[in-house]
């Protein structure tokens, strides 16, 4: 799960413009965020089926541990499920941002140029008539 959750990850800050070792760093932060993430999402399964099993007091201690366990286990491959489902969205999301940013940053680079171009020709054209005088 945590791979999952690190190959989704990202900081969406323009990695092709970043250092080697700030990649590796952002990495390394995603993985930590990750396995925090996902040691919550236990804990969090662990707490709820311990307050399932509350509501059944009928229970031997046996059948609670059962219980429990599948209910942590049942938690967790749909938190499994939900957190693939965000990781890949998220990661198309990206891809979709990269190619919305790259399209932007060239048009606004060719207004520039034409931009520039335009004032060089106002420029020669100012600096022929006034030498033609």
């Amino acid at each position: 799960m945590g791979e999952d959750m690190r190959k989704a990850g990202g900081t969406g800050h323009g990695a092709g413009m970043r250092s080697a070792a700030e990649r590796q760093l952002d990495q390394a932060v995603n993985e930590i965020e990750g396995f925090l993430l996902w040691e919550a999402e236990k804990d969090r399964a662990r707490t709820r089926a311990e307050a399932f099993c509350a509501g059944l007091p009928w229970l031997s201690d046996t059948q609670r541990r059962e219980v429990e366990l599948r209910y942590c286990q049942d938690q967790r491959d749909t938190s499994r499920a939900y957190l693939e489902r965000i990781a890949t969205r998220s990661a198309a999301l990206r891809t979709e941002y990269e190619g919305v940013y790259r399209a932007l940053r060239r048009r606004l680079i060719t207004a520039f140029l034409a931009g520039t171009v335009a004032v060089a020709a106002l420029v020669a054209m100012a600096a022929v008539g006034i030498s033609a005088r």
